[in-house]
């Protein structure tokens, strides 16, 4: 398993990149128009195959559009690949990417459920883990509410679709999926079954 300790260079330098993060909310409103289809207006898709954006960290949403954009210059060899989503980023600029990145950052989540069935199952892996299986409990990045941070790059995926989350986790146990730090996710993924990624993936939709 990757160590959890972050080096003092990567540390002070996403530090820096936080207090540098500058997009214009407003600006990145109007940009957001094509957007709405798959996010919906305020960034909470109303289709659960597609992720809400809505009250995500700023810097992680530029980051994940900056990977997008990668993935499509360099054929899906680098970045995040995703054929819909290259459509997408193709014509923005950096300066577009921070202003919806802003804007989405500014809107609320909306609130989900956790179904009655997956709630022992799905805290027990998030909040401790599987010692016996090397899984670490996801509560460790991603805080006991799964808020995550701005600073470390752990993104919030409380109140999130579960089939989006089913997919992403899928993604990145197989690979296919390879922008994590550190390929942190991927180490934790490739050792989950199908039925600890469904049930803390249900988990996640009520946790607050």
């Amino acid at each position: 398993m990757k160590r959890l300790v972050l080096p003092l260079t990567l540390l002070f330098s996403m530090i820096g990149a936080a207090h540098a993060f500058d997009g214009d909310a407003e600006a990145g409103r109007e940009k957001a128009a094509t957007c709405a289809a798959c996010h919906g207006p305020d960034g909470n898709s109303p289709m659960d195959i597609y992720p809400k954006i809505a009250g995500q960290h700023a810097e992680y949403l530029y980051k994940q559009l900056k990977d997008y954009q990668l993935g499509m210059q360099t054929g899906g060899e680098r970045g995040r690949n995703n054929a819909v989503m290259f459509g997408m980023v193709a014509g923005l600029s950096d300066q577009d990417m921070r202003d919806l990145a802003a804007f989405y950052a500014s809107q609320s989540m909306s609130p989900g459920t956790t179904p009655e069935h997956a709630l022992e199952r799905g805290q027990q892996l998030y909040r401790g883990g599987d010692a016996e299986r090397g899984i670490p409990a996801c509560i460790a990045c991603h805080g006991p509410r799964g808020a995550g941070t701005s600073l470390s790059g752990f993104p919030r995926i409380s109140f999130q679709h579960a089939p989006y989350l089913i997919e992403t986790m899928k993604e990145f146990r197989s690979g296919e999926r390879a922008n994590d730090m550190n390929g942190m996710m991927r180490d934790i993924a490739r050792k989950m079954t199908d039925e600890d990624i469904e049930m803390v993936s249900l988990y996640l939709g009520g946790l607050h």
